[in-house]
């Protein structure tokens, strides 16, 4: 039986918002892009790791950390709005459609706002895939908060009201710990081509997921997060703490 080609993609818009330029901003020596790459080259089995961007100096940066960036993303793929989805499909048909490389097999998408992850928790997902049974598998981290006892919703009024609503009143607590664990997206997705190709949702599919570490886990979209993965890496290089 052939061995499937996995190839992991990188997908890194020149426009954040929330964290101006954080895909190349430089965390202790290095481009936040650059974690990404090299947790990937780290995987037993991922082929290439290729970068769709719209920016010349992500893709410089992810040359420069031995990425493959085979196109500059266009630019309707690239927006603020743009589903990121569509920019999957873009890569897909890329890879069906090209000749130089082995024709990819299953997709990873690894998350470049997500450092800390590891090779070995890349290939723990893959494996997971591997294993049958699901369309798609997601990296988690475990939340802080849980959407049916302590997150909630603030109208234009000012008006509370949680995200999860009990059935019946009579039987909610108010304590976290009472109630299931809830998780988060972080790190990577592990999916099939042709679901990515005919699935607007990957919610539609058969989804399983792969928990990775707290700080492993860590996912930055703003400054504070960038200051506190920075303070991580300094607790490390004292000692302190081990990751």
């Amino acid at each position: 039986m052939k061995k499937p080609v996995i190839d992991a993609w990188i997908f890194a818009r020149g426009g954040s918002k929330g964290l101006p330029g954080k895909n190349i901003k430089i965390l202790d020596g290095k481009p936040l892009i650059a974690y990404s790459i090299e947790a990937g080259k780290k995987s037993r089995y991922i082929n290439n790791i290729f970068v769709s961007t719209d920016s010349p100096d992500i893709a410089a940066a992810a040359e420069q950390y031995g990425a493959i960036v085979p196109f500059l993303r266009p630019a309707e793929l690239a927006g603020d709005r743009s589903p990121e989805r569509l920019a999957w499909r873009h890569a897909v048909n890329w890879s069906r459609t090209q000749t130089e490389y082995p024709k990819m097999d299953i997709f990873v998408s690894l998350l470049t706002t997500c450092p800390f992850k590891t090779g070995e928790e890349i290939d723990g997902a893959i494996e997971l895939y591997l294993q049958g049974g699901c369309d798609t598998v997601i990296g988690l981290k475990e939340m802080p908060r849980q959407p049916s006892c302590n997150m909630f919703y603030l109208s234009d009024r000012q008006d509370v009201s949680l995200v999860i609503p009990p059935a019946d009143w009579s039987q909610y607590v108010a304590n976290r710990q009472a109630h299931q664990l809830a998780y988060g997206v972080t790190g990577f997705y592990v999916s099939d081509l042709d679901f990515i190709m005919n699935v607007n949702n990957y919610l539609e599919g058969r989804v399983k997921g792969y928990v990775l570490s707290e700080i492993h886990g860590l996912d930055i979209d703003n400054l504070h997060e960038f200051r506190y993965a920075e303070f991580l890496i300094d607790e490390r290089k004292k000692g302190l703490i081990e990751f």
